[in-house]
């Protein structure tokens, strides 16, 4: 099925063929005549499966179709939960809605740096993508309304309400007005993704794509047996051995991940840590230079992967498990992407072995184990 049979605009077709996109995900399939159809749409699926542009491409097509309607405030509101989602999200409504004839102006709005140009950029937005804290003060600042919200969007829902931020999401809905199209995307459909589907929609769409199973195994999977005192030191034999230019390293925190950095430092290895203490302006800075290659080595934290999408990452790194099997899959799925295929490493101490059990049975996969005193 391609994306001409699906009902968008021919200026968005055009810009689809132009960075030859012609065959829609699945969850596009579905998605985008739904909220063309401006009906409630309730989706399941892996990060990477499309989901922002199953909700951009169409949005955009009714917009410009009602545009000649003048409002002094923004139509759509997407909520996000990460600073990196943010400006995610903005770019690809930027780089799609530069194809219309009618300019439709999209502001990311997030916390962690100065609001007031943020206050100021907020004259004749169109789409607004925003953290619900910052909007929410944005709300009490008198800088922003809800009142002419026509559809809302939680892109990565999941990953909102598990932040903490149910009460925030609770207020911003009581803002908007009752009637609205509703969209709600996540990687994963839990209790809290029920309670707020219930609260939120109304006789939606509803889309549960399953993770292919060659989704993982395009990843090559290894695992090595390391003692915590040594997992430094193996992190650069391996980063060396395999000739890694670009790898993305898994930090259980932020501490450890600036420590980690700081051992790489010392033994002459170009590494920088993205994690949630660090200032906005550092957090683009960085992940531009990774996403560029310029930057060989990225340390994040779980939270910050979120904002990390690329399409030909050739190895990911656990320094230590993550907590749960799902964030497992959502570590090495940054690589073995879009078709490619991705290595993914992880560095196994004692007292993780069990836990990693767990692990290969909840994703259904024995991964080789090897240990760190005889790797070859």
């Amino acid at each position: 099925m391609p994306f001409k049979s699906l009902g968008l605009s021919p200026a968005l077709l055009k810009a689809l063929a132009d960075q030859n996109f012609t065959i829609p995900t699945p969850i596009q399939q579905t998605a985008i005549p739904a909220i063309l159809d401006k009906k409630d749409v309730l989706g399941i699926a892996k990060t990477g499966s499309g989901k922002t542009a199953s909700y951009v491409l169409p949005l955009l097509t009714n917009l410009q179709q009602t545009f000649g309607v003048k409002n002094r405030h923004a139509n759509v509101l997407v909520l996000v939960p990460t600073r990196e989602l943010a400006e995610q999200v903005k770019v690809v409504f930027q780089t799609f809605s530069k194809a219309l004839s009618e300019p439709i102006k999209t502001l990311a709005v997030y916390g962690g740096v100065s609001i007031n140009p943020q206050m100021m950029a907020l004259q004749g937005v169109n789409i607004l993508v925003a953290t619900p804290g910052r909007l929410l003060e944005l709300v009490d600042a008198n800088a922003v309304h809800l009142s002419s919200i026509e559809t809302l969007v939680l892109d990565e829902a999941d990953k909102i309400l598990n932040l903490g931020f149910k009460e925030e999401v609770n207020r911003i809905i009581a803002l908007l007005p009752k009637k609205r199209q509703n969209i709600l995307l996540s990687a994963t459909l839990n209790n809290d993704i029920q309670h707020i589907h219930q609260i939120m929609l109304h006789d939606p769409i509803v889309i549960q794509i399953e993770a292919e199973e060659d989704s993982i195994e395009l990843i090559n999977q290894v695992a090595y047996i390391v003692s915590d005192e040594k997992k430094g030191p193996f992190l650069r034999y391996l980063i060396n051995h395999h000739e890694m230019k670009q790898v993305l390293v898994f930090a259980s925190s932020v501490q450890q991940a600036d420590a980690i950095v700081n051992k790489l430092h010392k033994n002459k290895f170009d590494a920088r840590a993205i994690h949630s203490k660090k200032s906005q302006g550092a957090r683009t800075d960085t992940l531009h230079h990774f996403k560029s290659g310029k930057l060989r080595i990225l340390v994040a934290t779980d939270l910050m992967a979120r904002g990390i999408d690329i399409n030909d990452l050739p190895f990911v790194i656990n320094y230590e498990l993550p907590r749960s099997p799902k964030d497992y899959i959502h570590r090495i799925g940054r690589t073995g992407r879009a078709g490619t295929t991705g290595n993914a490493i992880s560095l196994v101490s004692q007292n993780e072995l069990h836990h990693f059990e767990v692990i290969q049975k909840k994703m259904g996969k024995q991964v080789k184990l090897i240990d760190s005193e005889n790797p070859q």
